[in-house]
């Protein structure tokens, strides 16, 4: 009778026949829908349209800011901008370029209540910053400021973060890094200007150093423009005693002058 209901209850586990069963009953009741146009999809996402307009980043990209480079160069190759001024992190990688056609969901989930793209995004970056993952003790969100998460009640790194951490079996540091001050929006801003917005505006509170000291840890934002916002970051993490810092987001900007975000 116990084996019985040993072979009952596997077949009813997520990965299990009856399980897959009923998930293939639902989708024909309940069709997935694309998350860009509302359309019937076969699987959840955006539509076949949409997904062969997003540029995706492989290699070959910058080893330090995942930059995409024209050509392939030798392994761990950086830019020359890279090369001038090292980043306060070590690498960095993005799922996408940001550009006309991935701006509206990254927006979408930053600014109106689109959580459900979350898992969409996680996707992207565990394809694009695997490498990074695998490497990673803890996964952490850029946080935003106590006023802003008020104002928006969620923080749209963290419903990434989030997810990507359970996925990927990390620690996730919900609230190891904190927002000390309102640097309000960096968009508009230079290079410079962006930079003195968020200096020394991140820190890592004196009890919650245990969960950083000796560890890699891997920061997570929606999109990286100058880096400003992520370098600022790692400088915390760092001088909390991470052991080391990368950074992957959802979307870079390919040249930060040409696009103001």
């Amino acid at each position: 009778m116990r084996r019985d209901n040993e072979r009952f209850g596997r077949a009813w586990e997520p990965a299990g026949p009856l399980a897959r069963a009923g998930r293939a009953a639902l989708d024909l009741i309940y069709p997935h829908r694309a998350l860009d146009d509302d359309s019937p999809v076969l699987t959840p996402g955006l539509t076949a349209a949409a997904w062969s307009r997003i540029a995706f980043l492989d290699d070959p990209v910058c080893d330090g800011c995942g930059t995409p480079f024209e050509f392939s160069l030798r392994p761990g190759a950086r830019c020359a901008a890279c090369l001038a001024k090292p980043r306060a992190f070590d690498r960095a990688r993005a799922a996408c370029l940001y550009d006309e056609t991935s701006r509206g969901p990254v927006l979408q989930l930053k600014y109106a209540d689109r959580t459900d793209l979350a898992p969409l995004f996680v996707r992207w970056i565990s394809r694009a910053a695997r490498d990074l993952l695998a490497g990673a003790d803890a996964i952490a969100p850029v946080p935003l400021h106590a006023s802003r998460l008020f104002r928006r009640r969620y923080n749209q790194a963290a419903e990434v973060a989030r997810p990507l951490a359970r996925l990927w079996s990390r620690d996730y540091l919900a609230d190891a890094l904190v927002r000390r001050r309102d640097t309000g929006a960096q968009a508009g801003r230079s290079g410079t200007g962006r930079r003195r917005n968020v200096a020394a505006a991140f820190t890592v509170p004196e009890g919650r150093k245990r969960l950083v000291e000796g560890r890699r840890i891997l920061l997570i934002d929606d999109v990286m423009t100058t880096g400003a916002t992520l370098e600022s970051c790692a400088r915390a993490l760092r001088a909390a005693g991470a052991a080391g810092v990368d950074v992957a987001v959802i979307a870079r900007v390919k040249d930060p002058a040409s696009l103001t975000i």
